[in-house]
């Protein structure tokens, strides 16, 4: 590149870039980078093919290739992704949140806004919160909710903490250090979660996207998948008030083996739904009053 290099030259030869080295949905991809580091919306990076990139914006665009053909996930290289229309930072301590997990608060919602109708209030409890995604996502659509995310990362629960505070949620977010229930003595409304489910044979096999940058923690569910959601299922009961629900996402092949696991701990599934692709991804589970 040099000093004349245009925008679109620059959109050109990272598309080529990505495409030799097969990475899916490159133009997409290229779309999304370049609009990041060059603070440009998707359609800009077309409209504005002839703006000059600077030599300094030329360098922040070079790191930015050369760290996506090492497979870094785009949203990792620019610091941020957008989550049910709120826009999260990302650090290494954290998950990266992806659409399937929007499930999850969509499905969820409708009951936080029945109990705080009913109750004039809702509390929340996420477990795993990572970025605060789904807490957030909840909070910003109910102002009568507040949660407190729960993570055995304390960077990720600092990660969490700084979203809360960059979105005006600070006030209704708060955050603890625990291992599942190990630091909690509240009970809540609404128990939320989005646990590590993949089985630990399978995780080495994943994409490297995903198993090189998202941190291990956050993935590997033990021999079976299921540690966390035996975890869980063993703890809620003690941590939900009368009527309280637990919304779970879920591996595509686990709605059964986890519903028998709450079903043992005395609830009942309420409700499953699918992801985009048509896959279960979310089951929600109540207790008898």
């Amino acid at each position: 590149m040099n000093s004349e290099t245009t925008l679109g030259a620059v959109v050109a030869k990272m598309r080529a870039a990505l495409d030799g080295a097969q990475i899916p949905d490159a133009a997409i991809e290229t779309r999304i980078l370049v609009g990041g580091l060059l603070s440009l919306s998707t359609t800009e990076v077309f409209t504005r093919a002839d703006r000059v990139v600077t030599d300094k914006e030329q360098a922040r665009i070079k790191d930015a290739l050369t760290r996506r053909l090492r497979h870094e996930p785009v949203h990792r290289i620019l610091g941020h992704r957008e989550f049910h229309g709120l826009d999260l930072t990302l650090s290494p301590d954290t998950l990266e949140p992806r659409p399937d997990t929007e499930v999850l608060v969509d499905a969820v919602l409708p009951h936080v806004f029945r109990l705080a109708a009913g109750k004039g209030s809702v509390s929340i409890l996420d477990i795993g919160t990572g970025t605060g995604a789904i807490a957030l996502a909840l909070l910003k659509e109910c102002p009568m909710a507040r949660a407190l995310g729960s993570d055995i990362a304390p960077g990720a629960l600092q990660t969490a903490a700084a979203n809360a505070h960059l979105l005006g949620l600070g006030d209704r977010f708060e955050t603890r250090e625990s291992a599942w229930f190990d630091t909690i003595d509240e009970r809540f409304d609404i128990i939320v979660s989005n646990p590590p489910y993949i089985p630990s044979d399978v995780v080495e096999g994943l994409e490297p996207e995903v198993r090189d940058y998202d941190p291990r923690r956050a993935l590997d569910g033990g021999k079976d998948g299921l540690v966390a959601y035996r975890a869980i299922a063993d703890g809620a009961a003690q941590h939900l008030v009368s009527g309280g629900l637990v919304g779970l996402e879920i591996g595509y092949d686990q709605r059964e083996s986890v519903t028998q696991l709450f079903e043992a701990a005395g609830f009942s599934l309420l409700e499953w739904h699918r992801d985009f692709g048509g896959n279960d991804r979310v089951l929600l589970f109540g207790r008898p009053e």
